[in-house]
């Protein structure tokens, strides 16, 4: 049974290119992506849930939840990489691109610190699979799962994209290697005014 790994939809800030803190919640436009995931996803048959705790991805993870019937379950080991006191600055304030930094901003965490996490949370996501009867969806973020494709998961024949796209899957056999079947998939937006102009959106 595989893990899937689900990026949230769109936020006000991803299309502004700004770093955005940990409260950002969904835009209008990310919860009507949203609710197309959710109408893929259950023909996925998930046996459960796991969500960051942060709103943009909770409320994703909510709207699958829905349709579903499945009660999402939080933790903080998924949330986006904590950019401090960067957070709520646009990207053409900033003289760098702080998604390539590698020490800690301010307040922050050091790409090596956000790493070291994503790996534990990929581990408990892989051992929480195994103890479910289906599929297990893990709701998160763009540099996450961009992190777990570089360090955990053995993509074969797929690149790792230079971005997540909003409500992307990808899907990933649920023991070692670890190899993807599936990465960055935005099919359920196809032929929609919610798909993605991807040269023009932030991560997180």
């Amino acid at each position: 049974m595989p893990l899937f790994l689900i990026r949230h939809g769109e936020t006000l800030l991803n299309a502004a290119r700004t770093v955005q803190p940990a409260a950002t919640q969904l835009a209008p436009r990310g919860l009507a992506q949203a609710e197309l995931l959710a109408q893929r996803i259950v023909g996925l048959k998930p046996a459960a849930i796991l969500s960051s705790d942060m709103p943009r991805a909770w409320q994703t993870a909510e709207a699958i939840g829905r349709h579903t019937g499945l009660e999402p379950i939080s933790t903080e080991l998924l949330r986006e990489r904590n950019f401090g006191d960067l957070r709520g600055r646009p990207y053409d304030s900033l003289s760098f691109n702080p998604l390539e930094m590698i020490e800690a901003p301010a307040n922050g965490e050091s790409l090596a610190e956000f790493h070291e996490r994503v790996a534990e949370a990929f581990e408990y996501a892989a051992r929480m699979r195994v103890s479910l009867d289906g599929p297990l969806v893990v709701v998160c973020h763009g540099l996450v799962i961009h992190a777990m494709l570089a360090n955990c998961i053995d993509t074969g024949k797929h690149p790792v994209p230079a971005r997540i796209g909003n409500t992307s899957i990808t899907q990933v056999v649920a023991q070692h290697p670890f190899k993807a079947e599936l990465v960055n998939c935005t099919v359920h937006l196809d032929g929609t005014d919610l798909a993605e102009d991807t040269k023009s959106l932030s991560g997180g």
